[in-house]
């Protein structure tokens, strides 16, 4: 039976710049990843190419290889395969209209587990991404309903609880990454915070409360963001957002913001990227200290570096760098302060080596590795793959190779499913050379190290 042509697969191929060996090899480089024998040559891509059927498990990897290829999410049924196949809906943002919308939604998330199966793509309509910036930027607060009739009061004592036990589990977010304590998390902001937003408190402890509440809520959604759980994280993120409008605490909201724009350029929505990054600059302005406008502005530089627009990338990192000189002379809020000169100098490596400025990106991410605290393990991790990463741009093989077998030596990072394609990507940008022994040993490494992880997984 003759087959006509796929011309999809064969179009998006082409839009990639991609070889049929190219191909294969980035197909079974990242099955091997997810410990699948793939078995894909160029012979299997050119069957494929001529009409021939493929594998739903195969199909899924070459989408998933070809959307980091072009930095936008390809589906199967872009490349011409299972024709009856539904088009990506997007998911809705929801962001919620009242305080008891969003504390019922909050509850409803923190049910949901991290580490449940969950795509690593996430299509979020352009029109839910205004309407929710919108809603933020002019809302007015809702502001506690302080002293109201009930069993239990809570006091400032509680709201310390709050906040010790949320830096712990930051500490243990850093240090481990990969969702770690997601689970113990949710539990206590499902049984110990969340019910107490809904009892008697004076206005002042109420505000805190809240404010507290929302940085427990932002850390959920970090550690699922860490675990690729990219969806879930996203309804915590908006659903915080919505937390911060309560009590009008527009310098938390703009974090949040800024951390949706940081999702938003991983998984290659660079738009949506700049688009919360701007809304977090704007929404802040006098309503921030020197060092969250400093953060605000890196997330902006951040997406604006991922889209190649240098001007207004280099515009965006000298904002971050001015407001960051003027941090000393301001009283930050505690969940700012990790954001120190060596968290600076990693959010400008990274928009040095997405604008391919070698030189540059090379010394600052020399500088963020030096001046980053070792407890920090997984920040550290990705400083130095960013560092190899720019060694590599500067044409320094040998010394990328080494850089990035100190990042996984790190151990403890790679449990990040982030950190994990910083290193699949780092592999990709070195396949040309894999006969060179640095790279075979490295790619070794790699291998020895994610089998020791999936035994202590056990």
């Amino acid at each position: 039976m003759s087959r006509e042509p796929n011309a999809q697969l064969i179009a998006v191929m082409s839009e990639a710049k991609i070889s049929n060996k190219g191909l294969a090899k980035r197909m079974t480089d990242e099955a091997y990843r997810r410990g699948i024998e793939l078995g894909t040559t160029h012979v299997s891509v050119q069957r494929w190419r001529n009409g021939s059927s493929i594998r739903p498990q195969t199909a899924a990897i070459m989408a998933d290889v070809l959307s980091a290829k072009l930095g936008r999410r390809i589906t199967p049924g872009d490349l011409g395969f299972f024709g009856d196949t539904k088009p990506t809906v997007p998911e809705p943002i929801g962001y919620p209209g009242t305080v008891p919308d969003v504390l019922s939604m909050l509850d409803g998330l923190a049910q949901e587990r991290a580490d449940a199966p969950a795509s690593d793509q996430l299509v979020i309509a352009e029109t839910d991404v205004s309407s929710a910036v919108l809603a933020w930027m002019i809302a007015r607060p809702d502001g506690v309903q302080a002293d109201r009739p009930a069993l239990q009061r809570v006091g400032m004592r509680d709201v310390r609880a709050i906040r010790d036990a949320a830096g712990t589990f930051m500490a243990l977010d850093f240090k481990y990454g990969g969702g770690h304590g997601h689970k113990a998390l949710r539990h206590y902001f499902r049984h110990e915070v969340l019910p107490l937003l809904n009892v008697s408190y004076s206005e002042k402890v109420g505000t805190a409360l809240f404010g507290a509440a929302a940085e427990v809520s932002q850390l959920l959604a970090w550690t699922a963001y860490d675990a690729g759980n990219h969806r879930l994280a996203h309804r915590y993120l908006t659903s915080t957002l919505r937390l911060s409008q309560v009590i009008d605490d527009r310098m938390f909201g703009a974090r949040i913001l800024g951390n949706l724009s940081h999702q938003a350029n991983y998984l290659g929505n660079h738009a949506h990227a700049i688009q919360f990054a701007r809304a977090a600059v704007e929404g802040a302005k006098n309503r921030a200290t020197p060092r969250a406008m400093a953060l605000n502005s890196a997330m902006e530089a951040r997406a604006l570096s991922n889209v190649g627009d240098s001007i207004a990338a280099a515009r965006a990192m000298k904002e971050a760098e001015h407001h960051f000189e003027r941090a000393p002379t301001a009283d930050d809020p505690a969940w700012l302060s990790y954001f120190d000169e060596a968290e600076l100098m990693g959010e400008l490596c990274h928009c040095f080596r997405d604008l391919k400025m070698s030189r540059e990106a090379v010394e600052q991410a020399q500088r963020a590795v030096d001046s980053t605290d070792p407890k920090y393990a997984r920040t550290l991790g990705f400083c130095r793959m960013v560092l190899a990463q720019s060694q590599l741009l500067n044409g320094e093989l040998e010394a990328a190779v080494t850089t990035a077998s100190l990042a996984v030596d790190g151990g403890d990072s790679l449990q990040s499913s982030r950190f994990q394609r910083y290193v699949t990507d780092f592999q990709n940008e070195v396949s040309v050379h894999t006969t060179n022994p640095a790279v075979v040993a490295f790619n070794d490494k790699v291998h020895d190290a994610m089998t020791r992880l999936d035994e202590d997984d056990e």
